[in-house]
């Protein structure tokens, strides 16, 4: 793969700008978590943040039972291993065991309780049966392919705790314990609007000076993947006047409200001039690449995160910022994202003034070791880069590095 180069165009001087973990600082200090909290099906809590540990009121398994396929029996009554033994019972999941006959076994399957009595399985591949006995190949140990009750939740046990954004695995946990219903908070209200008189909408015909508005579709995806609730309010008019009205109305029904574009000094960027009459401005620029016109703010009591309008821009600063505020105000207890050294395989010579996040894809080397390739055009409108990388390499201010060198990797994964 060739160099990567950043084609946009537009790395001016970084004076007035705050560094990347300032920003983060000041956002996070102002994430307030929801403390409304609402009773949800286990079977409909996917990626909901619990509200209330999980504490285990039953044993898991419930009573010590079968991992195989095979022959339950005491260790000690094996003895010869030419000596048969009769099958004095046959045992199946669901079933109730009889205690098992000294000097006999028991035909056991897979997650069948264990009879009182015995001490071991031998799976059914060890097992010859001859006429009415099965002799063993193997010997038995005490304990072997049985599974003690409460092994993997005993009662009492606290098994998910506070603040845990609940996947499948999760949602099966909670099952396994026999719990119906979860205690989580309420859905995050996230108000969404778009600026920009360029903008049209998929579906209709492209006019001359038009682009169709991808950022509404990003940020739909980014948000429904953290579990949010959208007001999706559309495309804003490029006046001062339909940016004031479009960011009430999204902080009238919202938790937070996020735009994309008219952050910048244009004169026709208006989303900044708005939320500083409605509200207040907290920080603007961010010593970053790509994503610098990065607005944070309060209109009223609702806070506010003005991302930038290069498609990018919004993918990079939606996921760096807003997505671990976002993650505090539902009330998760790991809301950041630890970056993975990796090897770089490409080098990056040039000193920058501003900290970047380079898209970038992994590849497994014949050693078995992570290496970053990067998306050949760095520029904050090259949109197939997001869909083409699998995360960001980092590379803090002044930072330069060759191939073979370890760099910090943040997968994208690992903001959901």
């Amino acid at each position: 793969m060739s160099k990567p180069t950043n084609d946009c165009g537009c790395d001016r001087d970084s004076g007035d700008l705050i560094s990347v973990d300032r920003a983060m600082e000041l956002l996070l200090g102002a994430a307030r978590p929801l403390r409304v909290t609402e009773a949800v099906d286990t079977i409909s809590s996917l990626n909901r943040v619990l509200a209330a540990s999980c504490i285990s009121a039953v044993n898991v398994p419930p009573m010590d039972n079968s991992a195989m396929d095979g022959y339950a029996l005491r260790v000690s009554d094996v003895g010869d291993a030419d000596a048969g033994l009769p099958v004095s019972q046959r045992i199946c999941a669901g079933d109730t065991a009889d205690p098992l006959q000294p000097g006999t076994v028991a035909r056991i399957f897979t997650g069948a309780p264990v009879p009182a009595g015995a001490d071991a399985v031998i799976m059914q591949e060890q097992a010859e049966v001859t006429d009415d006995k099965v002799c063993f190949t193997n010997p038995a140990t005490i304990g072997q392919n049985i599974r003690r009750s409460g092994e993997d939740v005993a009662v009492g046990d606290e098994i998910l705790t506070v603040g845990t954004r609940l996947r499948g695995q999760e949602m099966g946990l909670a099952a396994s314990i026999g719990l119906l219903g979860l205690e989580v908070y309420r859905k995050l209200k996230v108000g969404i609007f778009f600026t920009g008189d360029e903008l049209s909408e998929p579906g209709q015909e492209l006019a001359p000076g038009k682009i169709y508005d991808s950022n509404r579709f990003t940020l739909h995806g980014l948000l429904s993947a953290l579990g949010c609730e959208i007001i999706d309010l559309g495309i804003v008019e490029d006046t001062l006047d339909a940016t004031r009205t479009g960011l009430q109305a999204a902080s009238d029904q919202a938790d937070l409200v996020v735009t994309s574009g008219g952050v910048s000094v244009g004169e026709e960027d208006y989303v900044r001039i708005a939320l500083e009459e409605l509200g207040e401005l907290t920080m603007w620029r961010i010593a970053m690449k790509p994503g610098k016109p990065l607005a944070f703010g309060h209109v009223g009591e609702t806070p506010f995160i003005g991302l930038p309008g290069n498609p990018v821009s919004v993918f990079a600063t939606f996921n760096l910022f807003a997505t671990p505020f976002i993650k505090k105000m539902q009330g998760m207890a790991n809301y950041l994202t630890a970056p993975i050294p990796v090897i770089a395989g490409f080098d990056w010579p040039r000193e920058g003034n501003r900290q970047e996040y380079l898209r970038v894809k992994l590849e497994i080397t014949t050693d078995g070791q992570r290496r970053a390739q990067a998306y050949p055009h760095q520029g904050s409108g090259v949109l197939t880069s997001t869909s083409w990388a699998d995360g960001f390499i980092v590379v803090s201010i002044g930072e330069t590095f060759k191939q073979g060198d370890l760099v910090n990797y943040l997968p994208f994964s690992e903001f959901r």
